[in-house]
C-alpha cells in the first residue's frame, strides 16, 4: 500500500486549512486508499531558510525527519491556505531545505482561503516553485472556498456526499501518477 504525506502548511494562531489536512488523513483511511500521516509545519518550527539541508553542518533533528518522511513517501498532499495572493512563508522555507527529495515526487495540491476563490492565487505561484524543483504537480486540485462553512475544525466536512466525491477524484489522480513513478 501507498504511503502519502500530507503536509499542513500553516502555522497561523487560528488556521484554518489544516482541517483539510485532517480530512484527508481520514478520508485516506476510511476509504483505505494509502497509509497517510500528517507532517504539521507548526510543530516542526523550522528556522528561516539559511541552507539546504545536505549542507548544513549541523542540522536539526526535525530537519533530518522531515526529509526522511518525504523521502520515504510515494506522494504527498499539500495543504496551503493564501495569503495576501501566494502561499504561506512557513512552506516555502519547508520547500526550500530540501531540493533533490522533491525531485519526481508527485504532489497534490489543495488551496484554502475565507473567501470565494479557493486559494487559486496561491496554486499558481506554488506550483510555479514545485516546478522550478521538479517536483511532479498533480493535475488535479482541490480548492477550498469559504473553509468556516465547509469544514469543521475536526477536519469534518459540512457536506460529506459532496467532498467525498470531489476527493476521489483528487486522490485518484494523485494516485495514478505515484502508480506512474512506480
Amino acid at each position: 500500500m501507498h504511503h502519502i504525506v500530507i503536509i499542513s502548511s500553516s502555522i497561523r494562531i487560528g488556521r484554518k486549512s489544516h482541517r483539510v489536512a485532517l480530512y484527508f488523513e481520514k478520508y485516506l483511511k476510511e476509504n483505505n486508499l494509502a497509509t497517510s500521516e500528517i507532517l504539521d509545519l507548526k510543530s516542526y518550527n523550522f528556522p528561516i531558510f539559511e541552507e539546504r539541508l545536505k549542507y548544513q553542518k549541523e542540522p536539526l533533528p526535525g530537519a533530518i525527519e522531515f526529509a526522511n518522511k518525504i523521502i520515504s513517501s510515494n506522494g504527498v498532499i499539500i495543504i496551503t491556505p493564501e495569503y495576501n495572493g501566494s502561499f504561506p512563508a512557513s512552506l516555502k522555507n519547508a520547500i526550500d531545505i530540501l531540493y533533490e527529495e522533491w525531485f519526481h515526487k508527485p504532489i497534490a495540491i489543495s488551496t484554502v482561503s475565507g473567501g470565494v476563490f479557493g486559494g487559486s492565487q496561491a496554486l499558481i505561484s506554488l506550483q510555479f516553485v514545485l516546478w522550478k524543483i521538479r517536483a511532479l504537480t498533480v493535475p488535479a486540485t482541490f480548492p477550498v472556498a469559504k473553509i468556516e462553512d465547509s469544514f469543521d475544525e475536526l477536519g469534518n466536512p459540512k457536506n460529506k456526499v459532496e467532498t467525498d466525491k470531489l476527493a476521489a477524484v483528487f486522490i485518484a489522480e494523485l494516485l495514478r501518477c505515484v502508480n506512474a513513478e512506480l
